[in-house]
């Protein structure tokens, strides 16, 4: 889709919903999104390309544990088990082996994101912007009020758990109780897109990026901010044309963290200071992942790029998956893997980019995070409830 197309595809998008007679501000992001974004793409996915399979992947197993609506869930792997978590609160453990169920609770309120695991604690978020906190048996320890509706997973490090609100603020409660030890909130724009964009946490310091293209830094312990980076400045005369929001994880590499912009940039920013090395114009949603020197970025439009990790230099570019509302890349062997619209795992060859593979999960679309594992498998969830694990085996 080119930017001309893009544009017309934004104003088309506000217009319908100014016909729908929507009023509310969260409406109009949570609109936007899924009209653009994914859920309610109006260009059709690109017919899938014959080509010879050098790889065979397989299904290990399958199970079903609840849809996750218009939210987006990504399961979680740990000590031999796989957990999940759905909308209407099913929480699930697994066996990673054979995906045999060892537990199954259901909370007592809708659910919107997790699963995040840490210190011994199973961590989800509600609809109502409850935290809650099980121990790995399932049993419920614990429940904390933050500012909105927890669209992404929280975490829990050094005796704090942080979450993010899908207001932007982010809180770091105590692990021990829930209560509150800080908080970080900042001014946003307008008009932002409504995503479920978490942190990441590394070595005492929590990264997360937001609208208007920036990426923060900010201490585990107190929630004091170390460094504020700009990855993409909007642009455009309009304020739907100015959405240049990181809407995907950051990636931690080595002395780098990389982020990457809807409707604007890739960067890689300097992890000790904040300053900018590199910066591409490559915009995404679902966003990236590192590995090798390469940094593997699926496109809003489809395309997966491979990108050197000093330069932004790209190595290969594979467009063969217009318009097929991929998942984050997953660097797995010699592999690059993603999910799409139609239930579909791609598989590339990291050297050139080359199909190597392809696997139908169910006729549901792959939520944007693929989890590892194992050395050789990957685990996936599906709008619909699906979670499979895949063997490159």
């Amino acid at each position: 889709m080119n930017k001309l197309s893009l544009r017309g595809g934004l104003i088309l998008a506000l217009a319908a919903f100014l016909a729908s007679g929507c009023t509310t501000l969260t409406d109009l992001k949570t609109d936007i999104s899924e009209r653009l974004l994914g859920r309610d793409n109006p260009n059709p996915p690109a017919a899938l390309v014959e080509f010879k399979s050098t790889l065979q992947p397989g299904i290990i197993w399958s199970a079903r544990v609840g849809a996750s609506e218009n939210y987006d869930f990504s399961p979680a792997v740990q000590s031999g088990a796989v957990y999940t978590a759905s909308t209407e609160g099913d929480i699930t453990k697994l066996d990673a082996i054979q995906g045999n169920i060892v537990w199954r609770i259901k909370a007592k309120e809708k659910l919107s994101g997790g699963v995040g695991l840490g210190q011994n604690l199973l961590l989800v978020g509600s609809v109502k912007g409850n935290v809650l906190a099980y121990d790995l048996n399932g049993n419920f320890l614990w429940q904390a009020k933050v500012s909105s509706e927890v669209l992404s997973a929280p975490r829990a490090t050094d005796g704090v758990v942080i979450v993010r609100a899908g207001d932007s603020r982010i809180f770091g409660l105590d692990i021990a109780d829930g209560k509150r030890k800080w908080v970080y909130e900042r001014a946003t724009p307008a008009l932002s897109l409504r995503s479920s964009a978490g942190i990441v946490v590394d070595e005492g310091v929590v990264y997360a990026g937001f609208a208007g293209g920036k990426l923060i830094a900010v201490r585990v312990d107190d929630g004091k901010v170390i460094w504020e980076s700009t990855v993409a400045q909007p642009k455009g005369t309009t304020e739907i044309e100015r959405i240049a929001d990181i809407t995907s994880l950051p990636v931690v590499d080595g002395a780098m963290v990389y982020a990457v912009a809807y409707q604007g940039k890739v960067a890689a920013v300097d992890r000790a200071s904040g300053r900018v090395v590199w910066n591409r114009d490559i915009s995404s949603y679902t966003g990236m992942c590192a590995a090798d020197g390469k940094v593997y970025i699926a496109h809003t439009t489809g395309a997966v790029y491979a990108l050197d990790y000093a330069s932004g230099k790209t190595f290969w570019r594979q467009g063969g998956l217009s318009q097929r509302n991929l998942s984050a890349p997953l660097a797995l062997g010699n592999s690059i893997v993603v999910g799409d619209v139609q239930g579909y795992l791609h598989f590339m060859d990291r050297e050139d980019g080359a199909f190597s593979a392809r696997l139908l999960t169910e006729d549901s679309p792959i939520l944007p995070q693929i989890v590892e594992l194992g050395s050789s498998g990957f685990v996936v969830q599906t709008r619909n409830g699906g979670l499979y694990a895949i063997s490159l085996k």
